[in-house]
């Protein structure tokens, strides 16, 4: 693994986003390359790109069952727009039902640990079985998103999903995102236009302002260091 790592960094040195796609493809099978969708901007240029490369993109989110209604509206115009279906994933029910009925429908926000069980349920674990069907994922993650990212690289190894991790915006800035889709016409979450500048599930996103830092609307109880779901772990590099 350390050598296509390796032959990866070499490949995409110097590309753009476009670029670092269109090179990741000749290496990694497009039927072994996951994209991961939760249809936030940096997800809806991703899937621009993806699908002007690939005939049939395998494009994933998870439906924790807590979203906001517009993320379902996204998904349909995407849909319809690219002419593709995503792969669906959801939490095991055993989970959910054990968890709340321990904790409460709303355990989150009592505790930093009760928050991360809530995102391992419904994300993690749904993340996991969709991963083990690939060699490399592409994430919409970029640098300036939040403390938690300033050291995202376009070429990653994940060790905590023993998986290649493709960072195609790890430069971007928010205004570049935002450009693209305008430039492109391409559909986008309509909170965004209400102030949710970071959309995760609706008990934990609201509207923040301009000056604000971007995911500052993201579980707004906590201190900046902690705003990770565990989808995102820092990885060992290689």
């Amino acid at each position: 693994m350390n050598d296509m790592i390796f032959s990866l960094k070499l490949a995409v040195s110097g590309k753009d986003a476009k670029g670092i796609i269109t090179e990741v493809l000749k290496l990694i099978p497009p039927n072994r390359i996951v994209l991961a969708s939760s249809l936030s901007a940096e997800d809806q240029v991703l899937t621009h790109i993806v699908c002007s490369a690939v005939e049939k993109p395998r494009i994933f989110t998870i439906d924790t069952g807590r979203l906001f209604p517009e993320i379902y509206e996204t998904m349909e115009r995407s849909m319809e727009r690219y002419g593709f279906h995503y792969e669906v994933l959801a939490p095991n029910t055993s989970e959910i039902e054990g968890m709340v009925g321990e904790h409460g429908p709303n355990l989150f926000y009592r505790s930093i640990e009760l928050r991360k069980l809530c995102c391992s349920v419904r994300k993690i674990h749904p993340l996991m079985r969709v991963l083990s069907t690939a060699d490399a994922w592409v994430c919409g993650l970029r640098r300036d998103q939040a403390i938690t990212r300033t050291e995202t690289e376009p070429i990653e190894w994940d060790d905590e999903n023993n998986i290649i991790k493709i960072n195609p915006l790890f430069d971007w800035s928010e205004g570049d995102v935002w450009k693209f889709i305008r430039q492109n016409d391409i559909p986008y979450n309509p909170l965004h236009d209400r102030g949710f500048r970071s959309i995760g599930c609706a008990p934990c996103t609201r509207a923040i302002g301009p000056d604000d830092d971007v995911r500052a609307g993201r579980w707004w109880w906590e201190e900046p260091e902690h705003k990770e779901c565990g989808l995102h772990n820092r990885q060992k590099q290689n």
